[in-house]
């Protein structure tokens, strides 16, 4: 399982230093860093993050608006907060992130012995994990079921998500971000597909074809994504009750 997280930091160094941290945990996965609040609030509602970085000495011009009122307005759209982990130039505002439930709290700039003791307290936690996507195309946002998705197919930098009930869904990121964010169960097999593979029917290996269920599609795999689809097919069969030779 892949966790997403965010940073909300104006120091470009500190959230770069954060995200070399996380790129030795393949299981973490930055959905982005933002210096502003507004558009904080737009990624977190976008990629619902797991853990959130924030930098709590920040306010806005009119020194009224704070992290703290950012965490509190987030109740209002999320049902599951993220574990926000305070970052700051001192230890003073170390309180108010207690009052306000944050999960940890460092202290710029971060050694990575703190950073290794916050990931080591993370992993005892339940990280939040959602069963919906979220595709925003400007102002909308649409929510579509992971475990309804039958297979992604590529569509220049777009990507068209093939559903259960037979509709067909856009959205205007590349497959390569989406193999990303999806769990464990989705498969690349071709340069322009992934596959559910709580889906998959058939692999005929002869074609070079894949089936899935409700789809009458035959979805091609290429040479290249070949042991892919060799890993999908045995992990497949040690599924089924009986396999015939």
């Amino acid at each position: 399982m892949q966790y997403k997280y965010a940073i909300i930091e104006s120091d470009v160094v500190i959230a770069n230093n954060i995200q070399e941290f996380f790129s030795k945990y393949p299981e973490y996965f930055c959905v982005g860093a933002q210096a502003n609040y507004d558009q904080s609030l737009d990624l977190i509602l976008e990629h619902a993050p797991s853990v959130v970085f924030i930098n709590v000495d920040h306010q806005t011009e009119n020194d009224c608006y704070t992290a703290f009122n950012f965490v509190n307005e987030l109740y209002k759209y999320v049902q599951d907060l993220p574990y926000f982990i305070a970052l700051s130039s001192s230890t003073e505002l170390a309180y108010n992130c207690i009052k306000n439930n944050f999960f940890d709290y460092l202290v710029k700039p971060m050694n990575t012995f703190e950073l290794r003791k916050t990931v080591a307290r993370l992993s005892k936690k339940p990280m939040l994990t959602s069963n919906k996507l979220c595709l925003r195309s400007y102002k909308d946002y649409r929510f579509i079921d992971i475990g309804e998705i039958l297979f992604l197919k590529a569509d220049n930098t777009a990507t068209d998500f093939f559903m259960l009930d037979g509709t067909k869904v856009s959205a205007y990121k590349t497959l390569k971000y989406f193999e990303s964010v999806l769990p464990d169960n989705f498969t690349r097999i071709h340069n322009s597909y992934i596959v559910n593979q709580d889906f998959v029917s058939r692999i005929h290996f002869g074609k070079s074809k894949c089936s899935v269920k409700n789809s009458s599609i035959a979805i091609p795999f290429s040479k290249s994504y070949r042991e892919n689809v060799v890993i999908l097919e045995k992990t497949l069969s040690k599924r089924a009750l009986v396999s015939l030779n």
